[in-house]
């Protein structure tokens, strides 16, 4: 049986657990050019939020009663007469959150697990990677001794912000929430500066970290961290808009009152989408395995196990209860 998980509802707020139900059915066969993929695991990301509503987005809704979106690392069980994939590779690509996908294989990839585990191949090597990767360069145009903020600093994208921000020779500000998570950037990832906005005074704490004003800013949480960081910015400086996990389950967008800083300043402000750059994933995972290969670039994962703490793991995206990729492992 091919137990899933359903979206039976779209949240106005924070989603209860009953926004999504879960079914089993019988696991499907695989016909001519077909392939039946065993789930391994499930990548939890804060965009879910956004899939589930009934507004525009980048990407279409995911549809009432259908299985919820998820990014997916799995392997080929069977496989009829395909073109691409045989039995037994592993495979990354948006197979749900559900224990088998029957697919044509369109939109999956093969991994390389001798390259990197496979849950890093959903973090580091996977979409956060590809995100920060170029999110940072393309989008930042980060350039030596660029004085460079990231916030939601401990999550999948940020931290690997922050590290290829430090090996292209930038200073780097991190904001994150908690001593622990602080402390892994600063000790372990090796930022220069850490700003705990939840124990601090984030306005006086960027102003002391930042002395010489902000070059580049890569945002992952919106609203108010967003709306004080504008007060900082140099001249030209760069804004990557990646994320606002502090907005989602808002029912009223909080935008940036302090806008004109980029008149004042000539400075942009650009939204990154990922999936833009697909065609140049390749590029992206040999530079970044290789940064990892050289010690320059660490990898961390958060694991849960079995589908059916989907809930509950979804939840650690927005109350911070995770550092690293938050991955759900539902391989049995």
């Amino acid at each position: 049986m091919n137990k899933q998980l359903l979206l039976m509802k779209r949240p106005v707020e924070f989603p209860s657990e009953d926004t999504w139900a879960f079914t089993e059915e019988q696991t499907p066969e695989p016909r001519e050019g077909q392939l039946l993929i065993r789930q391994h695991l499930i990548s939890l990301d804060p965009a879910m939020r956004g899939w589930i509503n009934a507004s525009r987005s980048y990407i279409e809704a995911v549809e009432l009663g259908d299985v919820m979106r998820a990014g997916t690392v799995g392997q080929v069980v069977k496989a009829v007469n395909h073109p691409k994939f045989k039995e037994g590779d592993m495979l990354s690509g948006w197979g749900g959150v559900q224990q088998f996908t029957l697919t044509d294989g369109k939109g999956f990839h093969k991994i390389n697990t001798e390259l990197a585990d496979p849950k890093v191949h959903m973090s580091t090597l996977g979409m956060p990677g590809m995100t920060a990767y170029f999110g940072i360069l393309e989008v930042g145009k980060i350039k030596s001794g660029n004085t460079v903020v990231v916030s939601g600093a401990a999550g999948a994208v940020g931290s690997v912000v922050g590290q290829i921000a430090k090996i292209k020779g930038c200073r780097v500000v991190g904001i994150a929430g908690g001593e622990e998570k602080c402390h892994y950037l600063k000790e372990d990832l090796g930022f220069d500066e850490v700003i705990d906005y939840k124990s601090g005074n984030l306005r006086k704490d960027l102003k002391k970290a930042c002395p010489e004003g902000i070059d580049v800013y890569f945002d992952n949480v919106g609203g108010y961290t967003l709306d004080t960081v504008l007060t900082r910015i140099n001249r030209q400086a760069r804004i990557v808009i990646c994320g606002a996990i502090s907005q989602y389950n808002e029912k009223a967008i909080q935008g940036p009152t302090n806008y004109l800083s980029l008149l004042v300043n000539r400075a942009t402000m650009e939204g990154m989408v990922v999936f833009d750059y697909a065609k140049r994933y390749p590029e992206a995972v040999v530079q970044l395995a290789q940064w990892m290969k050289e010690g320059k670039l660490k990898s961390r994962e958060d694991v849960y196990v079995g589908i059916e703490h989907f809930y509950e793991t979804f939840c650690r995206l927005f109350s911070g209860e995770k550092i690293g990729k938050l991955i759900l492992d539902i391989k049995q």
